[in-house]
């Protein structure tokens, strides 16, 4: 089985803005990205999409999925959401109180000074997903952000939430790992 995971596009905000769940537009047309993912899919040789897509119902990744498959299914699903950072959402990072990030650093799984969700209750939203959605061998191919992929991969790699959490992902990037014998392989990341 492969799970095939792709980052939304860049959007149409301003650096350094906290955005999590606002529905933010793309910076570019989605047809463009569309393209540009397909070749370079083809050109890794990541496998086909046989079910349709699944995506974040956010508009920067349910966009983009349907660009990839125009005629086939696109299963919208908002356990792939990024996570909810409650008051912080729609503020710049540069403009929330000190304190309030420092208690959040420090206690990174449990804590949620913003009023939205903590890391533990976003892993298990999408690990939910992973878990209803990754059971059978059939290839899933996936649309969302960057803390869901990362999220995805700490569960299927069985490393540390907070390890993943540091690794670099660029928009439109590509994740790709494959079930070989009960273990999860990384074949690509940030492609």
């Amino acid at each position: 089985m492969d799970l095939v995971l792709i980052r939304h596009p860049e959007v149409a905000i301003e650096a350094g803005v906290c955005y999590g769940q606002t529905d933010v537009p793309l910076l570019r047309d989605v047809a463009e990205s569309a393209l540009d993912l397909a070749a370079r899919m083809q050109a890794l040789k990541v496998p086909g999409c046989v079910a349709g897509w699944h995506a974040s119902p956010l508009l920067r990744c349910a966009s983009l999925a349907r660009a990839l498959l125009p005629d086939g299914p696109v299963h919208l699903d908002p356990r792939l959401a990024e996570m909810n950072f409650g008051a912080w959402e729609g503020r710049a990072w540069d403009g929330i109180e000190r304190a309030l990030i420092d208690a959040w650093a420090a206690d990174i799984e449990h804590a949620r000074p913003h009023g939205g969700e903590n890391l533990v209750q976003f892993a298990r939203r999408v690990i939910a997903w992973f878990d209803d959605t990754c059971a059978d061998e059939q290839t899933v191919h996936v649309v969302a952000h960057a803390g869901v992929m990362r999220l995805l991969a700490a569960h299927v790699l069985g490393i540390a939430n907070e390890h993943a959490l540091q690794w670099p992902l660029d928009f439109n990037g590509i994740a790709w790992f494959r079930r070989v014998r009960g273990q999860w392989l990384l074949v690509r990341w940030n492609a």
